[in-house]
């Protein structure tokens, strides 16, 4: 895995730098704070932030793992292949590799998530859905730099797994 030490993070308060202290006030359910109200809903419900890609290549990609030598592994993955393309057709799918591809290092197949509400409802799904497989969930970033240093960034420092992890082959981003 990537060293966050390595990268740069822009503070998360930007834009709030001068906002008023936030309420000790617990909600009604006496746990949770009570939060500042907001005149509109953040424009991340309806865009993905900046860097992430909104163009062809779509803000995320999730790459579903099975291991190829367990039968019942690889049937379930093309059964939920199967279901996500008859589910999901807006989503971009790929076909289903039997064997490790790039930095993957078994069998898996991919869908590429393009707006915030398909990431919603698609991850959730997913969570349900994915049975015995794993899954990593990783952005793709427009970012100015060394393109491969930003795929190794994106497939590790900036991943999410469902599921058991897998070690991936991150020299393939040398």
């Amino acid at each position: 895995m990537a060293d966050p030490s390595q990268y740069k993070y822009p503070s998360p308060l930007e834009g709030y730098e001068n906002a008023p202290p936030l309420s000790d006030d617990k909600a009604e359910d006496g746990k949770s704070f009570v939060n500042p109200k907001n005149e509109k809903l953040s424009k991340a419900y309806d865009e993905f932030p900046d860097p992430l890609n909104k163009g062809l290549q779509g803000g995320f990609d999730v790459h579903i793992y099975y291991l190829q030598q367990n039968k019942e592994q690889t049937q379930y993955a093309r059964d939920l292949w199967e279901r996500i393309r008859r589910e999901f057709p807006e989503l971009r799918i790929y076909r289903v590799w039997d064997k490790p591809i790039g930095p993957h290092p078994v069998a898996m197949f991919e869908v590429n998530l393009f707006t915030p509400a398909q990431f919603g409802a698609f991850i959730p799904w997913l969570a349900i859905w994915r049975g015995p497989l794993s899954a990593l969930v990783h952005p793709n970033t427009v970012e100015d730099g060394d393109h491969r240093a930003i795929e190794k960034r994106n497939h590790s420092q900036r991943a999410i797994w469902m599921g058991e992890r897998f070690p991936l082959d991150l020299g393939v981003f040398k």
